[in-house]
């Protein structure tokens, strides 16, 4: 179906009896008197409903979604206490971009940013600059724009003549950076996925760049299995290329989802502003930052990784508010939610979540491998998330069978091949969050295990199109 184009009006709602699937209680006070008539779906209706009449027909519609709580696939957070719920009901209503009249939630943003510069070992904390965005992609696109703006002024000599900027990353990156890419025209260069390793390695990164590239993404904690990249090991290599060449490449971390792992379960992991090499850090506040969507977070080392020029500057209470969004109005609530979120936790709470989430993970994860039909290829033991497949000897069903009979019982549980050089692979992926309890995890095995039997009497798989089969890589 082409962008934004809808269907036309079908022609069963111009029937007049269209009106007997709507409840008689969602009409006027008096149920005898019923709805008249069916509100149209895909245009406007000629008049206005009552308020609890179009409450009543949005809400039925939207029971069909299934339950968030159940979905395996998401990386987004789907619980949050009731107290956060209340204090985002009372933002929604604050425009997050107007700073001078909102001063207060412009002072919860600063606070956030301060105390991840803190949490990501900014050299100077205090001098370290960022901000929040509607959620990773738009802090990534942020990130990419302020890398390229800094080669261009580097090659002012050569660009937009005769040099086309590139940036280094492995295939497994989230769509946002191929978004990026394309938006921005930049080329893309891939580092493919190689037997075991499915992601990027520190000596195919180093490989691809050259006096074009603007810098290398590193990602810590792929959506594709779970797995941390080597930040540290991918930053020695182009110390080692710089050494060599002279070519002195940033690199970006896409910490979506490890950015809130990493600082309280790997604190020894070295992937942050410690390395010299970072330039930035980008986060999403509403995946393991446990914030409901959609709120991201993009930081830079110093103001220096950040062109001024990029940067739009507002009146704050008398002073100056610098701003740098893609997108303007935007509530303040999520914003709000984090900083209450940061405030509640602190960092003994924040590592009871996440070691709660990955323990969880490793447990599930080990009572799968242990039915024999299937293999896994990450243990949960870095994300909370982990990809397995079935095994060599398992010939009747695939992954693919596997996911479409668990969202009969209302588990979304992704099915996805694996992109260059691995789309032999086909896997399912399992993402824990806070709120995926102990209990639920033991439901969901127990709904895995009762229909195991019948998969295994099938003939065979019954995927004919496994393009068409994939789903949830995101």
């Amino acid at each position: 179906m082409p962008l934004h184009k809808g269907p036309g009006e079908p022609e069963s709602e111009a029937e007049p009896n269209r009106r007997l699937a709507l409840n008689p209680f969602y009409g006027l006070a008096n149920p005898v008197g019923g709805m008249t008539e069916a509100p149209p779906r895909h245009r406007l209706p000629d008049g206005p409903l009552p308020p609890m009449s179009a409450y009543q027909l949005v809400h039925d519609e939207l029971m069909l979604d299934g339950n968030s709580r159940l979905n395996l696939a998401t990386f987004v957070t789907t619980w949050m206490e009731p107290q956060a719920g209340v204090l985002m009901a009372e933002c929604r209503d604050k425009n997050m971009i107007d700073k001078d009249e909102y001063p207060r939630t412009a002072e919860l943003e600063r606070r956030c940013v301060a105390m991840l510069a803190q949490l990501w070992n900014a050299p100077d904390p205090g001098a370290a600059v960022g901000c929040s965005t509607t959620g990773s992609s738009e802090a990534c696109m942020l990130a990419g724009m302020a890398l390229k703006r800094r080669w261009a002024k580097r090659n002012a000599d050569r660009y937009p003549g005769s040099a086309r900027p590139n940036l280094v990353m492995g295939v497994n990156v989230q769509v946002c950076w191929e978004k990026f890419c394309n938006f921005w025209e930049v080329e893309a260069r891939l580092v493919p996925m190689e037997g075991d390793r499915f992601h990027m390695d520190a000596e195919s990164a180093a490989a691809l760049c050259d006096e074009n590239t603007i810098g290398v993404v590193a990602v810590l904690g792929s959506t594709f299995d779970g797995s941390y990249e080597p930040v540290a090991e991918i930053c020695a290599a182009l110390d080692a290329l710089q050494e060599r060449t002279g070519l002195d490449i940033p690199v970006h971390v896409d910490g979506a989802s490890g950015a809130m792992i990493a600082p309280f379960l790997d604190e020894d992991l070295v992937w942050d502003f410690r390395l010299p090499r970072v330039s930035s850090i980008n986060t999403s506040g509403h995946k393991y930052g446990l914030v409901y969507p959609g709120v991201g977070w993009a930081l830079w080392r110093s103001p220096a990784e950040l062109p001024e020029e990029l940067v739009f500057r507002v009146n704050y209470l008398g002073g100056d508010m610098p701003t740098f969004a893609l997108n303007f109005s935007r509530p303040g609530a999520q914003v709000v939610a984090q900083y209450y979120t940061f405030l509640r936790l602190g960092r003994e709470g924040y590592r009871a979540v996440q070691q709660t989430t990955r323990d969880i993970a490793r447990e599930l994860a080990e009572r799968i491998e242990a039915m024999g039909d299937f293999r896994l290829l990450t243990m949960g033991d870095q994300l909370p998330v982990f990809a397995f497949t079935t095994s060599d000897d398992t010939a009747r069903f695939d992954v693919f069978d596997v996911s479409r009979r668990l969202r009969e019982r209302g588990w979304l549980v992704p099915a996805y091949t694996f992109p260059a050089n691995r789309e032999d692979l086909s896997v399912l992926r399992v993402v824990c969050r806070n709120g995926f309890s102990a209990d639920l995890a033991g439901l969901f095995i127990e709904d895995l295990r009762l229909l195991l039997p019948e998969l295994r009497r099938q003939s065979g798989p019954s995927t004919e199109d496994r393009g068409a089969a994939t789903s949830f890589h995101h």
